[in-house]
C-alpha cells in the first residue's frame, strides 16, 4: 500500500545499508567539498531560495517585537536549527546531480519533487516541525515558571535583556532553557543528520532513514556532536548580519550535509536509474487551437 511505502520501502522491508565511522578530517573535508559546491553549481541562483530563512526570522522578529512574544525571540531563531536539515533537500538534490556528473541547472533542483521518496521526506519534514513547535511551547512554559505571566510587551527590548542577563531568574532561564534546548537538538540531530539526504539518494521510506541515521550517530558520538556544534556556530554567525548571512551559510551546510552522508552511508549497490525531463517538442502558433487537443494532431517528420 502507498501508506505502507512513505514509512518502509516500497513493497518488503528495506534493507539498510552499513554505516561507516568517521573523524574530524572527513568533517572537513564534507565542509570543503560543500563550499567547492556553492561556487562550482549554479546555487546562486537558489539564493532566492535560502533567503527564504532569514527573511521568515526576520518576519517573526518583527513579529516578536510588536506582540508579547519578546521572551520566544530567540527560542524561535534557535528552533530554525530544527528545521534546517529539511530545508536543504533542494541541495542535497543539486549535490546528488553533480557527483553523478548530471546537468546542475538550478531548475533541477526541484526535481526532488518528483521523487519516491518525496512522500517520506514531507513527512520527515512534518515531524520536524512538530517539534520544532513542541520546542517553542516548551521554551514558552519555562519562561514563565521563571518570570510569571508579567507581560514583556510593555518592556523595551534593552530592559528585557537586562532583566534576562542581570538577574538571578534571566540567568536560570539561560541556563535551564539552553540545557532543555540542547536536548532537542540532540534529538534532531540523532533522527535527521542523514536521513534527509538518504531519502533524496534512495527510497527506504521515513522509518529506514531515520534508523540508519541514529546508527551513523551511534556509531560516530563525537564526530557528531562536533558536526552539531559546527552547525550551531555557523547558524549563529550567519545570523548576526540581521540574518542575511544564512544565505550563504545554509548552502554551504547543506552541500556539506550531503558529502558528509556519503562519507558516513555505504553506497546504494543499485542506484535507481536517473529519469530526465523529457524534451517537449517546439510549438508554433499556427497550431492554435489544435494544440489543445493532441489526440487529433498527428507527428509529423
Amino acid at each position: 500500500m502507498a501508506q505502507q511505502d512513505v514509512y518502509t520501502a516500497s513493497g518488503a522491508a528495506p534493507t539498510l545499508p552499513a554505516v561507516r565511522t568517521i573523524g574530524p578530517a572527513d568533517l572537513k573535508d564534507a565542509l570543503a567539498r560543500g563550499l567547492d559546491d556553492f561556487w562550482e553549481m549554479p546555487t546562486t541562483h537558489l539564493v532566492f531560495l535560502s533567503l527564504i530563512y532569514p527573511i521568515a526570522g526576520l518576519f517573526l522578529a518583527r513579529l516578536a517585537f510588536g506582540y508579547d512574544v519578546l521572551p520566544l525571540l530567540f527560542p524561535i531563531m534557535a528552533g530554525f536549527a530544527l528545521i534546517g536539515p529539511f530545508a536543504g533537500i533542494w541541495l542535497y538534490e543539486l549535490s546528488r546531480r553533480r557527483e553523478y556528473g548530471l546537468d546542475v541547472h538550478w531548475r533541477h533542483a526541484f526535481d526532488v519533487l518528483r521523487s519516491p521518496s518525496f512522500g517520506s521526506i514531507l513527512l520527515l519534514g512534518l515531524l520536524l516541525m512538530a517539534i520544532f513547535i513542541v520546542w517553542i511551547a516548551v521554551a514558552q512554559a519555562i519562561y514563565v515558571a521563571t518570570f510569571g505571566y508579567k507581560p514583556a510587551a510593555s518592556a523595551s527590548v534593552m530592559e528585557f535583556l537586562r532583566h534576562v542577563f542581570t538577574t538571578r531568574e534571566g540567568w536560570i532561564l539561560i541556563i535551564v532553557g539552553n540545557g532543555i534546548g540542547f536536548l532537542f537538538a540532540l534529538l534532531v540531530l540523532a533522527i535527521s543528520v542523514v536521513s534527509f539526504p538518504m531519502l533524496v539518494d534512495r527510497n527506504v521510506g521515513v522509518a529506514g532513514a531515520i534508523v540508519t541515521s541514529i546508527r551513523a550517530v551511534a556509531a560516530n558520538p563525537v564526530t557528531m556532536a562536533m558536526w552539531g556544534l559546527i552547525v550551531a556556530v555557523a547558524l549563529a554567525l550567519g545570523s548576526l548580519p540581521f540574518l542575511f548571512g544564512l544565505a550563504i551559510v545554509m548552502p554551504v551546510l547543506g552541500h556539506a550535509t550531503w558529502h558528509l552522508y556519503r562519507k558516513v552511508v555505504e553506497p546504494d549497490p543499485n542506484p535507481p536509474q536517473e529519469r530526465e525531463r523529457p524534451e517537449k517538442p517546439p510549438r508554433y502558433a499556427a497550431e492554435f487551437p489544435a494544440a489543445l487537443f493532441p489526440w487529433g494532431r498527428q507527428d509529423r517528420p
